[in-house]
């Protein structure tokens, strides 16, 4: 009997042990998890940004003050009066719309096109958006086709080519439109609050000249800036290079690598800089290629027509191929582009903005957003040379991850690769384009959706970003607004 007595003891101390250590347990449990879910990663009171002085000046001597619809238009401030010209007279091919332009009676335009002129696609030069709508149509947004062939290389869609060109000359058919719908990505921060992404789905329609290849690599791409290309372009190719480390020697999860593409007027292989794969060496070529793919206007560099689908191959066959953008022309618009102006910051000294700066670099962001460079010497432009810049890219390729990978390579660049966009002028899009749309496809609603949808390279920075604390996440916000 008492040897049963000490047993049931025993059972009923050992079961509140139990039911001890659980408690204990879950509370733990419950306390890490707390932890887990209020406290941020970083303790940002200890970050500090150095202002310099000229740091505002984000396209250096040239930088432009105003934060006005025109503020993407005008010419780098130290532009010298024997240029002023030139400059102005290049805006008038770039405003032009092509399609009232013929030759021997014939358009220039065509015979398929995205968009009549450059204005169309880059109003105020500023950044195109998509669709916002499936019954919407944005011309500032194009569709790239390609489909695989052996050992890796790419090839125009078999019918419908390199893009889907929604109009034909003379009132004629185009190839075809997208439509896009938006489903919700949900995600939370650190704090509990939540957060709703918008993730792209594409459906090619009025198709002309029937279905598409099985095989169809499909990337869609909004109009990009077009101010302070020309400072970019100036950046030295070794200073590029520098930020390179393309299998993570420093194993910060970073591994930019530079695209390398063909320079169309040489045949020789070069640095990409232009396009959202950097799949361009050069304004001239990016200008040239624009003017092929989305007007349909040939020039020296592109002399061959754009056309492919079936229902216009005969009559592109059999017209005469003469070169539509004239040399001048071309000459005038690669200068205006590469002389237009960058925006100044603003509030740079706002305590919130340089906290927002700090923050920047604190959880990352400036591993690829690199803030600083100084430009080379640029023949025939010394208001381009020598100058600090702030452009925030490395103009390198990096992975992004699958949630925003296209699936389509591109040069070197692979299908979830792409170039680190700048930043700089960013917080005026809505007051220059009318929209806040970011990320190559414009799927970001604002700049803090852009910073969420960022995975791969930048997913450490998109988790740090998440787990900040919410008086954080508004000074890195803010931050970007003011460049």
């Amino acid at each position: 009997m008492q040897g049963s007595l000490r047993r049931s003891r025993r059972i009923i101390v050992v079961s509140i042990g139990v039911l001890l250590l659980a408690g204990v347990a879950a509370l733990s449990y419950r306390h890490a998890q707390a932890e887990r879910w209020s406290a941020p990663i970083l303790d940002t009171s200890r970050l500090v940004y150095a202002y310099r002085p000229g740091d505002e000046m984000s396209g250096g001597e040239g930088t432009v003050t105003d934060s006005l619809r025109s503020s993407y238009g005008r010419s780098v401030m130290n532009l010298h009066r024997e240029h002023w010209s030139d400059f102005y007279t290049g805006k008038i091919p770039f405003i032009r719309e092509w399609d009232t332009v013929s030759v021997a009676g014939r358009p220039v335009i065509g015979p398929l096109f995205s968009a009549v002129g450059c204005e169309r696609c880059h109003e105020h030069d500023g950044r195109g958006r998509p669709p916002v709508s499936p019954h919407d149509i944005s011309e500032s947004m194009i569709v790239r086709f390609s489909v695989p062939g052996p050992n890796g290389e790419r090839y125009p869609e078999p019918t419908y080519g390199e893009q889907l060109d929604m109009y034909g000359a003379d009132g004629a058919a185009g190839e075809g439109i997208v439509r896009v719908t938006y489903g919700e990505v949900g995600g939370e921060f650190a704090d509990g609050s939540g957060f709703t992404l918008m993730e792209p789905a594409y459906e090619f329609k009025h198709l002309a000249d029937g279905p598409l290849s099985p095989d169809l690599e499909f990337s869609p791409r909004v109009a990009p800036f077009n101010f302070g290309l020309g400072l970019l372009e100036a950046i030295p190719e070794r200073d590029i290079l520098a930020n390179a480390d393309p299998i993570d020697l420093n194993h910060d999860g970073i591994s930019g690598r530079a695209n390398s593409v063909v320079d169309v007027k040489s045949g020789r292989p070069m640095l990409g800089r232009f396009g959202w794969k950097a799949n361009q060496p050069t304004i001239e070529q990016q200008i040239a290629r624009a003017f092929s793919a989305d007007l349909g206007v040939t020039s020296a560099i592109y002399p061959e027509r754009n056309a492919h689908t079936a229902s216009v191959l005969t009559a592109v066959r059999s017209s005469h191929q003469a070169v539509e953008l004239s040399e001048e022309d071309l000459r005038l618009i690669v200068f205006y582009v590469r002389c237009l102006a960058v925006p100044r910051q603003r509030d740079w000294l706002s305590p919130q903005i340089q906290h927002g700066r700090a923050v920047f670099a604190g959880i990352g962001c400036a591993g690829c957003h690199t803030a600083e460079f100084t430009t080379g010497d640029v023949s025939g432009l010394p208001e381009l040379s020598h100058q600090r810049i702030h452009p925030y890219t490395d103009l390198l390729l990096h992975d992004m991850g699958d949630g925003l990978a296209d699936h389509r390579p591109d040069g070197l660049a692979t299908g979830s690769e792409w170039r680190t966009p700048p930043l700089w002028g960013i917080g005026l899009v809505k007051v220059v384009s009318g929209h806040t749309r970011f990320l190559h496809d414009g799927r970001a609603r604002n700049l803090e959706e852009a910073i969420l949808w960022h995975g791969g390279e930048g997913a450490r920075s998109q988790e740090l970003y998440r787990r900040l604390a919410k008086a954080d996440r508004d000074a890195l916000v803010a931050f970007l607004n003011s460049l």
